[in-house]
């Protein structure tokens, strides 16, 4: 008597997981970034001299730098949540997180130097973060309401304590708003080559100049923090993706019940994760406060624990992507600080071309609709250029959120989130 074996064809390919999102690679990251370069450096050509320096500005040192100051903060509030959110649990209170680095690295900074600062910071965040591991780990509280109830206490504890600790030193600097100065961190320069990148920019080289732009705004006056981050960036893609403390730690944010059944434990994970997102943020809040502007200043955060989840999700929960996340945001909000107006306005031409090329794209592809709205937009924004000559500052201001929606409404379809994140866990509940 024979048996019949019934078989059946796998629809997976394999080494890659079902439901996974398409993670795009680092060349195709740089072919990107090197494209609209050599785009930049064309539409200069076909523009008048005053326009011309407009279009210089888009690359300049000066801009690069202080889009890099600007990303540092949203890079930290976002690997902070991309910590919280691989071990499964939301993190929506990174902005009070934040506020409290800034408060209480402001103060011990003042108190006594700018390091003691970062690391009252890095602790303050960190007190936020156990705060929010005690209530959704433990008590099982739901992850965005103890969020949000971590931000609501954070600006109602600082404020408090500023009214106290800061108000009664009007005489050099405080208010009930603001704290005194603070010393300078540390800063570098690579030495000769920043000069010779400078050389370079100067010349207004086809192309040439762009990239010494660029290269030139990341060697020259750069913190101590943004070094720091960058560090921590790469370690944490090494930790959690390479070790086997990260394997334990994604696995929570998975299948926490398979986890325990292989001897995780599961609450000390989420602990741990919750705890570094908390000093991770608390961290930014100490560049906004220290490296920024040398001050405590209340809301000087302004969203930007918000924009930096938002950047955790356009790069899919990956520190890489997270990292492009956070350079789009803080070149978009680095654009109110120098010249902004002139400077979107030649952004607008660059845009436009984009919009145009993924309009054919998506008709070649026979995506119409997609085309006909990409050459809709490709239209508008030449109007736009065309008709004015500067875009207004109020609108400047706005654009790192008008980026983050029209980024996150693009990147959505591509999103993988961990499957067990803001879902609630029990010990035993396998069992």
């Amino acid at each position: 008597m024979s048996a019949t074996v019934t078989t059946t064809k796998s629809t997976t390919t394999p080494g890659k997981a079902t439901g996974s999102a398409p993670r795009m690679s680092l060349a195709k990251v740089l072919l990107i970034v090197a494209g609209g370069l050599i785009a930049l450096s064309v539409l200069r050509t076909f523009v008048d001299a005053a326009q011309q320096a407009d279009f210089d500005r888009v690359t300049s040192s000066g801009q690069i730098a202080a889009a890099l100051s600007m990303a540092v903060p949203i890079g930290l509030a976002g690997l902070g949540g991309l910590w919280a959110e691989r071990a499964g649990v939301v993190n929506i209170g990174l902005e009070g997180m934040m506020i409290l680095g800034t408060f209480f690295g402001a103060w011990a900074g003042y108190q006594t130097n700018p390091w003691m600062g970062v690391l009252a910071g890095v602790l303050g965040g960190a007190l936020g973060g156990v705060v929010h591991a005690v209530a959704t780990v433990t008590f099982g509280v739901d992850h965005i309401i103890s969020g949000v109830a971590i931000n609501i206490l954070a600006l109602g504890a600082t404020t408090y304590l500023a009214k106290r600790w800061f108000e009664p030193l009007s005489d050099i600097g405080g208010s009930p708003k603001q704290s005194p100065q603070v010393d300078d961190l540390p800063s570098f320069t690579v030495p000769g080559l920043s000069d010779w990148l400078s050389t370079l920019e100067n010349h207004h080289w086809f192309l040439v100049s762009d990239v010494a732009g660029i290269l030139g705004g990341l060697v020259t006056d750069i913190s101590a923090l943004t070094v720091l981050t960058v560090v921590l960036i790469i370690g944490s893609f090494f930790v959690l993706w390479k070790t086997s403390f990260g394997l334990r730690l994604r696995s929570c944010g998975e299948n926490p019940t398979a986890a325990e059944s292989l001897g995780v434990n599961v609450y000390l994970y989420k602990y741990l994760a919750v705890i570094a997102s908390g000093a991770l943020a608390g961290l930014g809040g100490v560049f906004l406060a220290l490296v920024r502007s040398h001050i405590y200043n209340e809301g000087q955060t302004g969203g930007r624990g918000y924009i930096g989840l938002a950047a955790m999700l356009f790069g899919n929960w990956r520190p890489g992507g997270l990292a492009m996340g956070a350079g789009l945001f803080g070149y978009s909000d680095a654009l109110q600080l120098r010249n902004g107006g002139v400077t979107v306005h030649a952004l607008l031409l660059l845009v436009a071309l984009g919009l145009a090329v993924l309009a054919g794209w998506r008709l070649f592809r026979k995506s119409y609709v997609g085309g006909a709205v990409a050459g809709a937009g490709a239209v508008l924004l030449i109007v736009w250029y065309l008709l004015s000559e500067t875009v207004s500052n109020d609108l400047v201001a706005g654009t790192p959120y008008i980026v983050t929606l029209l980024v996150m409404g693009m990147a959505s379809q591509r999103l993988r989130m961990p499957k067990a994140n803001n879902r609630p866990y029990r010990k035993g509940q396998g069992t």
